[in-house]
């Protein structure tokens, strides 16, 4: 007899996997299906287990479309199916049979069915697709040729200029609103910006050629027919969605027309961890799922977790039960009781830094590896402090979301500056920081140089070249500014700041993000405000810079051990024994640029829960009183006090165990240590006037 492949799902796994019935001609089907999969409670193993009942079933693989976010997802389940099939008495001999060969990204499938239909879309079947590269550089070459490269207001990048394509086109809004959500400084440009998109279509089209978002556009285009779209629809039985809650307006609607009554559609996903907006998903496609259906489709709600102990989803639970719009669940863990997760008081970024060197090293010494912790945070600035300390205690460390922070392209501009002051000689710090000046590239960079070695060096010889006409309106401020920090007698605090000032019209002409960016810069005149000298500063970053201990972004040695560094976006879908979860303030969660716009503050909030359900035993948020605020340096010790998280509510907080760690290192939990010795300085300074 065969084995059941669904024995060992739990009653709610079970329910979703099993879901449909035979019909009276013998073929399986099913209504639409929406799991709510909480964080985890086993979300990809429920999907397998559906594939593979499906299959047991007499279900053809070949009518299956399974949809993930990643190609590996898909081949996975692919696997997990496989494997489920072949361990039933059923599956003998028609393992081979399982394979799905419609299981893939909404994109790759797209791609497949655009070379199916062509015709009937308009598009050649041989078809290029272009990668995020060329499309951004097919879309500068438009806009250079529509002479928007040359105007007196610096106009958006070629990479800015794709991010709001590719929000608009996704998003369906229009161009207006995506500007005002999304780029307000680019708001004025909106009439330039609808004539190169407009022209960048038109070549794209006279190429024959496809970027990544036109694979969804044209097979939106193709189902919105609805002749076409039932022969589209008619191919597949069954069609499963992982990661609903991530899918944009295009996708819902893509689905919806190949499925529109929802016979055999099967959604998963959970709408507590929909955070990626910035991408043009939303929320709305999973909220509002079942009553897109008549009768409305069927929910089944995954709510037992086999990750984390029980006093963390206790905060996880307070947490996002007091969000405005949800899928009701309470999670309860499989593992039972544990410790309750800290809220950490910390002093300010030093001390942040402190407490979580301190509890990294104390929980390695009770056997868990650093790769089993993990630090996590909103922003990737907001690490830079904390991975500069990590180096100096010799601790590696590997960091996802964004560039580690001595690597990003707008720090090592920065220090290029001072570097080349500290040696006018250093001729790649020259190199480097010659072409942050707009129109001055490798050919004019390399004149200069070639003339201040004519001038032995000199870097007076700065004021007799002849820069090229794009530059010249900028050419004395950075000549003025080299020239002073080169003074042997100019004093080395402020030098950072100075060049901090100098540098932002620039951060903002040549990078994406600029305002994230800029809080790398203020971490680094924060840093560099602690040593003495500027040639220490350099030398320090220079002798022991991240890469020697931190730069393992590649896949590790198996007997090496690293601590994980990550934004929380990067960290969804991972799982770690111990985690801290950096900045738990109003200005960072929820995120200042969410204030004043309940969407994005409900996100902000299902962040904040993505962030608290990755950890497994141990969860520390921590919370500075205070931040400092370079740019005031000059009036002292310039902070602002950090106010507390407005998610951090009462019924939250009941859910927490409060640690003050105002010291160093040490957690102040009472009296000092009685077997401290103490030194009395101070009878030793009235001893001096005896």
């Amino acid at each position: 007899m065969a084995a059941d492949p669904l024995a060992a799902l739990n009653p709610e796994q079970y329910d979703a996997a099993s879901f449909g019935r035979a019909d009276p001609a013998g073929r399986f089907v099913a209504g639409p299906l929406l799991v709510i999969a909480g964080a985890g409670t086993g979300k990809t193993n429920t999907l397998a287990h559906r594939v593979a009942h499906l299959v047991t079933q007499g279900v053809d693989p070949a009518r299956l479309l399974l949809l993930t976010f990643t190609r590996r997802a898909a081949e996975e389940m692919t696997r997990r199916a496989e494997r489920i099939v072949a361990a039933t008495g059923a599956g003998a001999g028609r393992s081979r049979a399982v394979r799905l060969p419609w299981a893939g990204t909404f994109h790759s499938i797209g791609n497949r069915l655009l070379r199916h239909h062509a015709a009937e879309v308009g598009l050649d079947p041989a078809f290029s697709v272009l990668d995020r590269g060329d499309s951004a550089d097919l879309l500068d070459v438009v806009r250079h040729e529509l002479g928007l490269s040359a105007r007196d207001k610096r106009f958006p990048r070629k990479d800015t200029c794709l991010a709001i394509y590719s929000h608009r086109v996704n998003t369906l809004k229009p161009l207006a609103t995506t500007l005002a959500e999304h780029w307000p400084w680019c708001a004025e440009f909106e009439p330039d910006l609808t004539r190169l998109f407009r022209a960048y279509v038109e070549r794209k089209q006279a190429q024959q050629v496809l970027d990544y978002d036109d694979l969804l556009l044209y097979w939106h285009g193709l189902v919105s027919e609805p002749a076409l779209a039932a022969r589209v629809g008619a191919l597949f039985d069954h069609v499963l969605v992982d990661e609903y809650q991530d899918t944009n307006r295009l996708q819902a609607e893509i689905l919806r027309a190949l499925k529109p009554d929802g016979a055999g559609l099967a959604v998963v996903g959970d709408d507590a961890q929909s955070i990626y907006s910035f991408r043009a998903a939303t929320v709305d496609n999973i909220l509002d799922f079942p009553a897109q259906f008549v009768p409305p489709a069927r929910v089944v709600t995954l709510t037992e977790n086999y990750r984390s102990t029980q006093p963390i989803l206790d905060a996880a639970n307070a947490l996002i039960g007091e969000a405005t719009r949800r899928h009701r669940k309470e999670l309860h863990a499989r593992r039972g009781p544990g410790a309750r997760p800290r809220l950490v008081t910390v002093a300010d970024d030093r001390g942040q830094a402190d407490y979580v060197i301190a509890e990294v090293l104390r929980a390695r010494e009770a056997g868990v590896a650093l790769r089993r912790q993990a630090v996590l945070f909103r922003s990737s600035h907001h690490s830079d402090f904390l991975e500069v300390e990590l180096t100096r205690h010799n601790i590696p460390y590997v960091k996802y979301g964004g560039l580690k922070f001595l690597e990003a392209a707008h720090v090592k501009d920065l220090l290029a500056v001072l570097r080349w002051a500290e040696n006018p000689r250093n001729r790649i710090a020259a190199f480097r920081a010659l072409q942050l000046l707009p129109g001055m590239g490798p050919a004019h960079s390399d004149r200069c140089l070639a003339e201040l070695a004519r001038a032995g060096g000199a870097l007076t010889a700065l004021g007799r070249f002849e820069p090229p006409p794009a530059a010249r309106a900028d050419w004395p401020a950075l000549v003025e500014l080299v020239l002073s920090l080169a003074t042997p007698s100019a004093a080395w605090p402020g030098q950072a700041e100075r060049v901090r000032d100098w540098y932002r019209p620039h951060l903002e002409r040549q990078y994406d993000a600029a305002a994230v960016r800029a809080g790398d810069l203020e971490q680094l005149v924060r840093i560099a405000g602690g040593y003495a000298t500027r040639e220490r500063f350099l030398t320090e970053l220079a002798l022991d810079p991240p890469q020697a201990s931190g730069d393992l972004s590649g896949p590790p040695l198996l007997d090496e051990d690293y601590l994980v560094l990550s934004t929380v976006h990067s960290a969804k879908g991972q799982e770690w024994q111990s985690v801290y979860l950096l900045n738990v303030n109003d200005g960072n969660f929820p995120s200042e640029f969410a204030a004043g716009e309940p969407e994005l503050l409900e996100e902000e909030r299902r962040l904040l829960y993505v962030a608290m359900t990755r950890a497994r035993d141990a969860l520390h948020l921590v919370t500075p009183l205070k931040y400092y605020v370079t740019q005031q340096s000059r009036y002292g010790d310039a902070h602002v006090y950090g106010a507390r998280s407005r998610f951090l509510t009462e019924r939250v907080l009941a859910t927490l165990e409060p640690l003050a760690a105002l010291a160093p290192t040490v957690a102040v939990r009472g009296g000092a240590d009685p077997g401290t010795a103490r030194i009395d300085v101070g009878a030793r300074l009235r001893a001096l006037w005896d």
